[in-house]
């Protein structure tokens, strides 16, 4: 197999791929050196002007989940004894659920779950501070990191963000001033943040809980910008783009300066063949092996409807299903279903198969596409904590290994081969 490295600096961690567009960079090194710029590829990217200094710079590739990605056993060593699936992670407690307030669970991506608890927590006085994203006030295509102080600000700044979102640029700043808060984020920024736990002790006594989503990848702005022209909208007449909210799924909602509306429903922006569009997912997400949030203290994934064994997208009330991570996890279920904030119901790890099979391609198959990169003479980001193992282990007992050696050689040859055609490289403006 061929020589090859870590990534060693930003810069390389753009080139190969291999960044999430988190933006804990250049809150850890300061906007004067470090900015977060949108590329030519429509991605979110750290753009250096002044480079930081050495021990900045080990704490940035310290931190980076495009250089080192921690598993479970690695992030949430005191959990490694509470219930724990191979494939889907650390279960300490289980449930669907939605928010009890009906406002907010008809206005959120899905039940509301975790814009509930974002706001039990400011309410119960737990945290003084949410963090995390919201639809930007100067382009309903972008993205920005959102501190929120009431619950009618994270309520605000609800609904998913399909798209690059830098949810972590303003983690310094909150750790400066002692703000006590909670992360509510994709789960490569959970990950971030529980790298950034091991090396910073304000990082460990100020961020209380850490709050997570399962992850269908990061497109770029472009997707957006092709939709609109679709139906007729050029990006400059946007004055709204909702991706899913208002409902379940709810519809993507277009709207223009002048009036003008158009909306999709949920399997006519994902699942219609033949549209102008692709998901033009980073490819950093491609490789992924923690898209279920499984360092997370709680992960809320859509609790879709089933039919024939089979997730729909037919409109409904919404729901989640609330995974805790962690006991701290489990406990915030119980005290915000306490409140009222959230109502759980019954739900078993085993009916995660058949909602949320999408995932399992991705999380078994990506230690042999990072292999497959490894081979192709690629740096790649090193996993730690992970049960490789024991997952395919598990994988196998379902699905007979002559099925998942048979994917994930495949996953191993498809990433090699796509690596040694330059197709993982990224422009770095």
């Amino acid at each position: 197999m061929p020589a090859v490295s870590q990534p060693q600096d930003v810069h390389s961690i753009i080139a190969n791929g291999l960044c999430t567009g988190c933006g804990l960079c250049e809150s850890l090194g300061g906007r004067d050196r470090i900015a977060m710029h949108y590329t030519a590829i429509g991605q979110l990217r750290p753009q250096v002007t002044a480079a930081p200094d050495a021990d900045t710079l080990a704490k940035i590739m310290a931190v980076c989940p495009g250089a080192v990605l921690g598993g479970p056993l690695a992030m949430l060593p005191d959990e490694t004894a509470k219930p724990h699936d191979p494939i889907w992670g650390p279960v300490a407690a289980i449930h669907r659920s939605w928010s009890g307030d009906s406002a907010i669970r008809q206005w959120a991506a899905a039940g509301g779950t975790l814009t509930a608890l974002g706001c039990h927590l400011l309410r119960s006085g737990e945290v003084e501070a949410i963090l995390h994203v919201k639809a930007s006030a100067a382009d309903p295509l972008h993205t920005e990191a959102q501190v929120s102080r009431s619950p009618e600000e994270v309520i605000a700044a609800a609904q998913s963000r399909y798209g690059p979102g830098a949810a972590l640029t303003r983690v310094a700043e909150l750790l400066d001033t002692g703000t006590v808060f909670a992360v509510i984020a994709k789960p490569c920024d959970i990950a971030a943040i529980r790298h950034l736990q091991q090396v910073d002790a304000r990082a460990r006594a100020q961020i209380r809980y850490c709050l997570t989503i399962f992850c269908g990848g990061v497109p770029s702005t472009i997707f957006p910008e092709v939709v609109a022209r679709h139906v007729g909208f050029r990006r400059e007449e946007l004055s709204l783009f909702r991706w899913r909210g208002n409902g379940w799924p709810g519809p993507t909602h277009l709207e223009t300066t002048d009036g003008r509306v158009a909306d999709l429903t949920y399997d006519q922006l994902y699942y219609t063949p033949d549209v102008p569009w692709t998901y033009d997912m980073q490819f950093r997400c491609k490789i992924c092996a923690d898209a279920i949030g499984s360092v997370a203290d709680i992960a809320a994934p859509d609790g879709w409807v089933m039919r024939d064994g089979q997730p729909v997208h037919d409109e409904a009330p919404g729901v989640n299903i609330a995974i805790a991570r962690t006991e701290k996890g489990a406990a915030l279920l119980r005290s915000a279903a306490g409140s009222g904030a959230l109502v759980l119901e019954d739900f078993s790890v085993e009916e995660l198969y058949a909602m949320h099979g999408d995932h399992l391609d991705r999380r078994l198959g990506a230690p042999a596409r990072l292999l497959g990169l490894r081979a192709a003479g690629q740096p790649v980001m090193r996993l730690v904590g992970f049960e490789i193992g024991p997952m395919l282990r598990m994988a196998a007992r379902r699905f007979g290994w002559r099925a998942v050696l048979r994917d994930l050689w495949a996953a191993f040859i498809g990433a090699r081969r796509r690596a040694k055609a330059g197709a993982h490289r990224e422009p770095l403006t």
